[in-house]
């Protein structure tokens, strides 16, 4: 699992060997968010190196839209302390849920 920021957008991507070029890999998600209080723009095409499939996307129609637009978004990572279960949520500017998925801890 991989939390990314910086982006100006949000999403939520599933990577699969199964759909990748590179195949030598467990599958893994990423949840992109951020930053706040600055130009939103993106999402440029996903590189197929991993097998990305697209879950979730929130960007802005136009490039560099400005933060009053309100396209504004973070993330938030909760652990369940009994079932070791991480629950990841994509949220708006007002706390608003956009999407949210929750990952079983990964047994060997």
């Amino acid at each position: 699992m991989w939390l990314t920021a910086d982006v100006h957008y949000t999403a939520a991507h599933y990577y699969d060997p199964a759909h990748a070029k590179f195949t030598d890999f467990l599958p893994f998600w990423e949840f992109v968010s951020g930053p706040l209080n600055a130009g939103s723009f993106g999402p440029n095409k996903l590189d197929a190196t991993f097998g990305p499939q697209l879950m979730y996307v929130k960007a802005p129609q136009a490039q560099n839209t400005p933060p009053s637009a309100g396209l504004q978004f973070f993330g938030q990572v909760d652990i369940d302390a009994k079932t070791r279960a991480m629950t990841v949520t994509l949220k708006d500017l007002t706390g608003a849920s956009l999407y949210s998925k929750t990952l079983a801890p990964h047994r060997a």
